[in-house]
């Protein structure tokens, strides 16, 4: 048997598939997207098979929907016949704002479902992905996915009634920290800096202060407060933050995606 089948390798769909080829076997992986020239230029770059929903849905144990959440009922309709004659299906779902109980009123019926929100980081196996499952994933196969899935970066579990919070956090934040990292990087360039020492400078940055505040457990508030000697340079720039509403825009930010999740669910 298939062990993964990807509908959909966009963006996230993309980065989860090729994290998980470099654990599962690619001859058990296939591919498909609304264009079979995308599926197939990614399955050479992956080393995966090209295929499609039809073959997927009658052939994988992890069925993996990585379609939009306005394409999920869809793309849901047009496999249900060949998920219905299996028994051995377990459907994932990645979906912002779908509950697994609404892909089960999608399908007519219920399913294993393992929902997922993972963030782009997982291609390079330093991202976050939220987890839950329902009642009729066993913890062998569930044990199975999250073994496959381990390549990404970091697995946590999170109760579903938390999913869309925790994304707005975690899966929407790698945009709110490119706009900071691009806006430091102006700013260096403002101040002299050629534009490729000032974005490596403001990416690196962000990746050791975020390596720094997990290895120590140090709360942000209190690293912040180190940085900030007594009448120094980096208050100022704090101050200067604080003038321009850092702090509320990136609440707002984080609330408003959250927001737009509920949005989705039918």
């Amino acid at each position: 048997m298939v062990k993964f089948g990807f509908i959909g390798v966009g963006n996230m769909g993309g980065a989860v598939a090729s994290a998980v080829s470099k654990l599962v076997h690619p001859r058990e992986i296939l591919v498909s997207a609304g264009q079979t020239a995308h599926a197939e230029a990614f399955a050479q770059r992956c080393g995966v098979e090209a295929s499609d929903n039809e073959t997927i849905a009658r052939s994988a144990k992890f069925v993996v929907l990585g379609v939009k959440p306005q394409m999920l009922e869809q793309v849901l309709r047009e496999i249900r016949p060949q998920l219905e004659i299996r028994t051995d299906a377990i459907i994932v779902t990645m979906a912002a704002g779908i509950t697994m109980q609404n892909i089960a009123d999608m399908m007519g019926g219920g399913y294993p479902v393992i929902r997922i929100m993972p963030n782009l980081s997982v291609q390079v196996g330093e991202g976050i992905t939220l987890y839950d499952a329902n009642d009729r994933v066993s913890a062998e196969d569930l044990s199975e996915f999250l073994t496959a899935m381990s390549a990404t970066g970091t697995l946590d579990p999170l109760p579903e009634h938390l999913m869309d919070a925790g994304s707005a956090v975690a899966g929407c934040g790698p945009a709110f920290a490119c706009l900071f990292a691009e806006a430091l990087a102006d700013g260096g360039v403002a101040c002299g800096l050629p534009r490729k020492k000032a974005r490596e400078y403001a990416a690196q940055m962000l990746l050791g202060t975020a390596k720094y505040l997990q290895e120590t457990e140090m709360p942000s508030a209190v690293l912040k407060d180190n940085v900030c000697s007594p009448g120094g340079s980096t208050i100022q720039g704090v101050r200067a933050l604080e003038q321009g509403g850092l702090r509320s825009a990136v609440m707002e930010a984080v609330i408003a995606a959250y927001e737009k999740n509920k949005e989705f669910i039918k």
